[in-house]
């Protein structure tokens, strides 16, 4: 078997799938790229059997043909290539010579009957949305998705669809984010979650445009079709929690600062907290809010005072500063605004306004005071 194809071509579609790769695989199969080559059309897979990835480029060749190719060789080589074609051949016992303007390179493939193959898409749902409103959901919810494996559930992000649109959740019981994209029409009210590493790659692979994206799921599996890049992941089988009972019905108290000065006040302050907690200490009382912080062991204080608009009785409540930073974070807007009731309630932080077809909305949890 035996093709051409650029070199630049084919480590830019390589970059967007070599992700899904572990380092330290059980099966020395799984380091490999599959290479799928029919009529002028090549198909490279990976996969890391819970997530497959697949890319199609244009190529030159003249007869049909699969390879295993190890992955991590194969980009290291093509990273130091400068743009030309390459031709590839490939002998019966998976010897695989690559051949540059004026370079030979050879390298031992693998038998591609070993390679697992891909879950099938069939009794599938599906829906379209655009590729900036999924990276724009993945972006906005994944910082806040819980890393404890004891707890599967909130180890992806909660995807719900009901007639109103599609809903994007995640939490790790201190914090929750809830967005909401009303521009997407769903099939039928039904929900899944997707762990966090496909979405991720997905992230990374997709352009931030208004492409249109195709997202098919069954009772295992999220397919994602954009263009010539697929994505299949296996969905985390557990239920995830009952996050509405949470997010508290009204919190009367309404503080409304500018973003980044608050977000930079939080930065400073915070470097003189306690490591363990981050705790920083917001005293608001009229137009003024008082950030502070310390670290009692090593005598650490910070302290600072900035301007905001507060409808509510005078409060001091706490909470975790790198939590509030990250949140502020996925607000795009110049100000925003804090719901707030009680020292031992959960705060709720919203953008100013949301932006067109879109709402969204951070929860985070108190931390004890510690006067």
């Amino acid at each position: 078997m035996k093709f051409i194809v650029s070199s630049s071509a084919l480590l830019k579609h390589l970059q967007q799938i070599s992700g899904v790769i572990n380092a330290n695989t059980v099966l020395p199969i799984l380091e490999d790229f599959l290479f799928e080559v029919d009529k002028n059309k090549l198909n490279v897979v990976a996969t890391d059997l819970e997530t497959v990835m697949r890319i199609s480029l244009e190529i030159e060749a003249r007869e049909s043909g699969r390879i295993c190719i190890p992955a991590k060789i194969l980009m290291d080589s093509l990273k130091n290539i400068p743009d030309q074609p390459l031709t590839f051949t490939i002998d019966k016992n998976y010897s695989v010579e690559i051949t540059s303007d004026n370079g030979k390179y050879k390298v031992m493939g693998e038998n591609p009957d070993n390679f697992p193959k891909e879950p099938v898409a069939d009794d599938t749902t599906s829906f379209t949305m655009t590729s900036t409103g999924l990276v724009t959901a993945i972006n906005k919810t994944l910082f806040a998705v819980s890393t404890d494996d004891l707890r599967p559930a909130m180890t992806g992000v909660f995807f719900e669809l009901d007639k109103t649109g599609l809903q994007f959740v995640a939490t790790d019981a201190h914090r929750l984010v809830r967005y909401k994209r009303t521009d997407v029409v769903t099939p039928k009210a039904d929900s899944f979650i997707v762990p966090k590493k496909p979405l991720n790659l997905l992230k990374a692979a997709l352009p931030d445009n208004a492409d249109e994206i195709t997202v098919s799921y069954n009772s295992n599996h999220l397919f994602v079709v954009h263009g010539s890049t697929q994505m299949v992941c296996r969905l985390i089988d557990a239920r995830f929690p009952d996050y509405k009972v949470v997010i508290p019905a009204d919190n009367p108290y309404k503080l409304m600062v500018l973003k980044s000065d608050f977000q930079s006040a939080l930065r400073r302050v915070s470097v003189f907290s306690n490591k363990s907690t981050n705790q920083v200490a917001l005293t608001i009382s009229g137009n003024e809010l008082q950030l502070a912080a310390q670290d009692v062991d090593f005598s650490f204080e910070g302290n600072e005072r900035m301007h905001c608009q507060y409808d509510g009785e005078d409060l001091q409540i706490a909470f975790n500063a790198r939590f509030l930073i990250e949140m502020l974070n996925a607000a795009d807007t110049q100000e925003v605004v804090m719901e707030l009731s009680t020292p031992t309630k959960a705060g709720i932080i919203k953008p100013a306004e949301n932006a067109e077809n879109t709402e969204l909305l951070m929860l985070v949890m108190p931390l004890m005071l510690n006067n």
